[in-house]
């Protein structure tokens, strides 16, 4: 079974998505179920994650109110304020319904960038570990050294790096990305999205931009951790979901046909949908 396991939706009348602007050009406008169907057809997908993409819980319920009409959403990502008093409270109240799969905080976003080794957000943490969440981290490479801490302060959460710690593609940035996401997969049970490359690589991409990347994290990560996402429609800022899912094809083509089928999809299954408890 193929599986987008991240793209999103929103609504721009809902006014709580303050990184989308006007500036945002293509994407900057509503885009439901309707708009994404046809495409999935189009690539015999059969089923996705719905990811956040607004740091507020209303967002969040929003999404499970889409997955609950929406056959081919097979769960949510949402998010909770991992600070709060009462983020372990609302953690358990979000998770009694099933289609609850993840929660990402949005680290991209948040100024400090030691947020992931602040202790008021452990107990929300360890929530999610007792049932058996999956954290989404959306980190840039900054942030890789802080999610290794995070990671072995964490050894029964299940965690997955989105968009493979985007990479300074475009600007071919000497940073420590290649050396950190090495030291993040040697962590047995960390998976990875190969997803969100485009967006760093620049419009005017080509597949073999992306190649020394998608080659490192499936060196690192292996395929049988790594699994594909459009993070459509963000990937319309840079080329759109069919040249990005072309791409991926092309890059990984080389891979044995268990393998292939691991990363666009079984991988996605074994993380998201088999079941939630203890690791």
């Amino acid at each position: 079974m193929n599986i987008d396991a991240h793209q999103h939706f929103w609504r721009l009348d809902r006014g709580d998505y303050g990184w989308l602007t006007p500036a945002k050009g293509p994407i900057y406008r509503d885009f439901g179920p309707a708009d994404l169907r046809p495409i999935l057809d189009r690539h015999a997908i059969a089923r996705t994650i719905l990811v956040q993409a607004a740091a507020t819980l209303t967002e969040t319920e929003y999404m499970l109110g889409i997955a609950a009409d929406t056959p081919c959403v097979a769960g949510v990502v949402g998010w909770v304020d991992f600070a709060s008093a009462d983020g372990p409270a609302t953690v358990h109240r979000l998770a009694r319904n099933p289609l609850l799969v993840g929660l990402r905080p949005m680290l991209q976003d948040i100024p400090d960038d030691d947020w992931l080794l602040r202790r008021d957000i452990e107990p929300t943490v360890r929530a999610m570990e007792e049932i058996g969440l999956v954290f989404d981290a959306l980190v840039r490479p900054r942030h890789l050294s802080r999610l290794l801490a995070f990671i072995d302060r964490h050894p029964r959460l299940r965690i997955v790096v989105d968009h493979g710690g985007k990479p300074a593609i475009a600007t071919r940035q000497a940073d420590s990305w290649h050396a950190d996401m090495a030291a993040v997969a040697a962590r047995s049970d960390i998976m990875c999205k190969l997803s969100g490359l485009v967006t760093e690589a620049g419009a005017d991409w080509q597949p073999r931009d992306l190649k020394p990347y998608v080659d490192h994290i499936l060196a690192t990560f292996g395929p049988q951790r790594t699994l594909w996402g459009s993070d459509w429609p963000v990937v319309n800022l840079a080329g759109g979901y069919d040249r990005w899912r072309a791409a991926t094809l092309e890059l990984t083509a080389a891979l044995a046909n268990a393998d292939r089928s691991a990363l666009f999809g079984g991988n996605a299954e074994r993380l998201y949908l088999t079941g939630r408890g203890r690791k």
